[in-house]
């Protein structure tokens, strides 16, 4: 029973670069993402990445940090690519560490490649298969990763469910959750669906969010595409 304590788990969280907080134009940014997808932000945990941040050696600046995220509805949680000392800061703040280096999680980034807020789902338990079919409904809630395969849904995908595949992601019914297809970089990756209404699609890596989707294609059979670095969505 007590090997049930502990359990894989697949979260979303968002990466910022450290250097960035400092920047006015980074916070001016960063408000009118939260003002086009303020449910999409509200409370999401956010990892600061110290990678080449020469600073943030002490507490307060962890804590300054906090609460400049936490102006913009976002939650300051640990720290990534820390050195000792800022780790002893960052820890002293109340903050985890998380190290990409060896768990390797996939990164999610907005379309615009200029863009310092960066998505990244952490590690899961892999898929016992390569592919993996599901035939029932994608509750709300519900997380579904295929390491190194493909995902096949042949029911809807409810809104605040998220399912995620390193191949391509075929939905045949309604997309309303998130859906990231090529999350361990594989930019020939695609996502086919029956109807899109979904709240963030992504490849490899470049995402959009629901307010950031074509009118003219919401609710239609389309397949999505990374071409020259961006999301592309055509009808099927």
């Amino acid at each position: 029973m007590a090997g049930n304590l502990v359990q894989g788990a697949l979260f979303t969280v968002m990466v910022v670069r450290a250097g960035m907080l400092r920047d006015p134009v980074f916070e001016l940014e960063l408000a009118q993402q939260v003002q086009r997808s303020p449910r999409f932000f509200l409370n999401a945990p956010v990892v600061l990445d110290l990678k080449e941040a020469a600073d943030f050696t002490g507490e307060i600046e962890f804590l300054e940090a906090r609460e400049v995220l936490r102006r913009y509805t976002l939650t300051l949680i640990g720290v990534q690519n820390a050195q000792p000392l800022q780790l002893d800061a960052a820890t002293a703040a109340g903050l985890a560490s998380f190290a990409p280096n060896a768990t390797q999680p996939s990164r999610v980034r907005q379309a615009d490649p200029r863009s310092s807020v960066q998505p990244a789902p952490q590690t899961t338990l892999p898929s016992t298969t390569t592919s993996r079919l599901v035939t029932q409904p994608v509750r709300s809630g519900t997380q579904i990763y295929v390491r190194g395969g493909d995902l096949v849904v042949t029911a809807p995908v409810s809104a605040g469910a998220e399912i995620m595949a390193d191949g391509n992601i075929h939905v045949y019914g309604v997309l309303r959750g998130r859906a990231l297809a090529g999350a361990g970089g594989n930019v020939e990756a695609r996502i086919f669906c029956s109807r899109l209404e979904a709240e963030l699609v992504s490849i490899a890596g470049r995402y959009l969010v629901s307010d950031q989707l074509p009118p003219e294609q919401r609710g239609q059979p389309v397949q999505i595409a990374l071409v020259d670095d961006r999301l592309t969505i055509e009808r099927n």
